[in-house]
Order: C-alpha cells, then structure tokens, then sequence
C-alpha cells in the first residue's frame, strides 16, 4: 500500500501528479504490470493498494547474482517490452523505468511498477520536463530538448546493459558526469555478448531519438521483431506461459525475504499531520474499485 500525506502532495505542488498516477494505474491491465486494486482517501492522506509482488526488485536480485545470463535477461527484457509497449499503445510513458521499479511475481515473473511521473500523451506530444534517474535517462531529457516514448526505449536499453554487465553504461562522477556522459560517450560493448544483443543495444541506446529503435513506424513492433528475440513466442510470453529459469525463492503470500531490510524493518506509522488540509477539493474522485475480472467480460448468455 502506498501511503501519501495531503498536505506534503500540496506543499510541493504535486497534487496533478498524483491524479495523474491514480487515473493511470485504472486504464492499465497487463500481465507484467502490477495492478491496482483500491484507491481511497482520509481527511488527510491518500491510499492506493496494489498487488502485493514478493519476489522483490529486479534490483535485489541484480545486486545479489550480480549480472544475469542472456537467456534470462531476455526474457525478463521481453517481458518489460511487452508491458511498456502496451503502456504506449494506451498513450503512457513512464519515464522512469529502472531495476527497483520492476519487481519479481514468486514464478519469476517481470512486473512493472511505480508510475509516480509517468504521463498520458499523443503522437504529437513532447514533454520537456526533467524526469526519471540520472543513470536511465535518456540524451534528449538531460539536454532538455522535449521527449517522448521514445525515452522508455533508451531506460530499456540500459535496463538491458546492466543485466547483462552488472552496472548501467554510463556511471562514474556527479551528477553532471554521468550528463555528459549520455550525451557525449559511445557505448561499450562487452565482448563476450553475442553479436545479436550488441545489435539490440546499439538499436536502443541511439542518442538520437528518432533513429532509436522502437521509434520508427514500426513501434514496438521494431524491437518485438529483432534478431536478438527471435526464440520468443509472444503470445505465449503474454500469457505468461514462458517461465523465466530463475525462481526468487517465496515462501509464502505474506513473504518478504525477498525484500531489503532497510524497507521490511520500517515501522508502520501513521505520522501525525500538522494542520487540516484546506485543499481537499484536490482530492475529489479520488477512490476507485477495479472492477472484478467477471464483471469485465461479456455474459456467454448475451
């Protein structure tokens, strides 16, 4: 459950942010895509409940095996694919696609979560805002040129590069180093990759967006068909028929081995709020139900 304070979202002007992430995480329904199930709201905070993923972050498990093999690290790739192309086709960028925004189901799964700055858009539009973490984002976000979908693609291609090699490919120094670096440095291939997720990452990590792959008429179907995953039945990706080789080992629904202490030691407080918040009208329509499965689908009786 994610837990926020009113007054806090009104005091840093976030309230259209906040919307934004609720009314998003409705439209979305996809098999590697945590889902939400209720929003609701207090006098003085705001509530969404997801499902509860514990196979912990990509990034757990990165950190723990260190790098991950190509076959794994291409399905789990696939996987993100399928779900940040769904989230275009439904005019969504999220904007900050990173391991500890992607989380393991207990059969090993990839689901996709966070959608804090994540923004609705047409084909026509451009954002220019500074968004995401430093390391994922992409050359035109950093020089503050306007971006759009194709920024997700760029965050997959370094999602990609760090599974495979252990780290994201342009690190090292201050914030405006690892800048500069994503602008200015060529991509490092290591050579013991095959020649086909080299291609992949080169296709990816394009510095210029409208040459990137994925970006094209072909959309996401440009990367869905690329040599690199040509073992891949999406069909039967999508209906989570492919198991990834890695399990995170769960013990149960209520398990959180999986997770760092630093989160699992947190005490649950209800921290107290200063003052009333005098902008609830912010707030309005805020809850929301998802509907069950059985009431989504037609009547076989017609």
């Amino acid at each position: 459950m994610k837990v926020m304070r009113k007054d806090k979202i009104v005091e840093k002007n976030h309230a259209e942010y906040m919307k934004a992430e609720r009314d998003i995480l409705t439209k979305v329904d996809h098999p590697f895509v945590v889902q939400l199930r209720y929003s609701f709201q207090t006098k003085y905070r705001l509530y969404l409940v997801l499902d509860f993923i514990n196979g912990g972050h990509l990034f757990f498990q990165l950190y723990h095996q260190g790098l991950f093999r190509e076959e794994l690290a291409r399905i789990y790739t696939a996987e993100i694919v399928s779900a940040v192309a769904h989230l275009h086709a439904n005019g969504i960028m999220h904007r900050d696609l990173k391991p500890e925004n992607i989380l393991l189901d207990a059969d090993g799964h990839a689901m996709l979560t966070d959608f804090g700055v994540a923004k609705e858009f047409d084909e026509n539009t451009r954002s220019n805002s500074m968004c995401g973490t430093v390391e994922y984002m992409a050359p035109e976000i950093v020089q503050g040129r306007g971006h759009d979908k194709a920024a997700d693609w760029w965050s997959v291609g370094v999602l990609l590069f760090e599974m495979l090699t252990g780290k994201p490919p342009f690190v090292g120094g201050n914030r405006d180093k690892i800048q500069q670096k994503i602008v200015k440095e060529k991509i490092k291939l290591p050579t013991y990759l095959s020649s086909e997720v080299h291609s992949m990452l080169k296709g990816l990590l394009h510095k210029e967006a409208g040459r990137r792959l994925g970006s094209g008429p072909g959309g996401s179907d440009e990367i869905k068909n690329h040599k690199w995953f040509k073992s891949v039945n999406w069909k039967r990706l999508e209906a989570r028929q492919i198991e990834p080789s890695f399990r995170p080992n769960v013990a149960g629904k209520t398990c959180i081995a999986n997770f760092d202490e630093c989160w699992t030691n947190m005490p649950v407080l209800d921290s107290p709020v200063a003052s009333p918040v005098a902008a609830n009208s912010n707030f309005v329509g805020f809850s929301y139900v998802r509907p069950a499965p059985f009431l989504q689908k037609p009547s076989p009786l017609g």
